[in-house]
């Protein structure tokens, strides 16, 4: 099952630069660790070491938040759009 993440500047460096990477998976878990086999340390930056999104984090699965959802566990059939989302903080 095709989908598109959408990732932050911030971890372009992970996706040659790429803004848009395809990845694959019936949950966003599976897609996250799919794109991990392509993009090596894309993975830790989004999952912290006890494998939960990270608190900085935020992961949208067809614009819906996934913590209000099911979670990594959150369906992701084909077609579906992952953003992820580095939160800035500032003052």
């Amino acid at each position: 099952m095709s989908v598109i993440v959408r990732v932050p500047t911030i971890l372009r460096s992970y996706t040659g630069g790429e803004a848009e990477i395809a990845g694959e998976g019936a949950t966003l878990n599976d897609v996250l660790h799919d794109l991990e086999t392509r993009h090596a340390g894309l993975l830790t930056r989004v999952l912290d070491d006890n494998g939960k999104i990270r608190r900085f984090v935020n992961v949208y699965v067809n614009e819906e938040d996934v913590r209000f959802e099911q979670g990594l566990e959150t369906p992701t059939p084909s077609g579906t759009a992952v953003s992820i989302l580095a939160a800035v903080a500032g003052g």
